[in-house]
């Protein structure tokens, strides 16, 4: 299995639609909230360019939102 980390916020919905995906399907992952890790918020915008949330690395590919279908090939679901 890939590894799989996500930045997020707890308010986001998207973030917590993208968790719940990931769970459902059994899908492991790190989570960091970037609304209270500074060191993770500085690391998602080096990664992607973006201060938007969710933004997920699978294995060094860079998703930018809650893209479910790019996520299920990446990940062979």
């Amino acid at each position: 299995m890939p590894k799989i980390i996500i930045y997020s916020t707890p308010t986001c919905p998207y973030c917590l639609a993208l968790k719940e995906f990931l769970k459902e399907k059994g899908v492991s992952f790190f989570d960091f909230d970037v609304s209270k890790d500074k060191k993770a918020l500085e690391e998602m915008v080096e990664k992607s360019g973006q201060w938007g949330v969710p933004v997920v690395d699978i294995d060094g590919e860079i998703i930018v939102g809650f893209d479910r279908e790019k996520i299920e090939k990446l990940l062979n679901l």
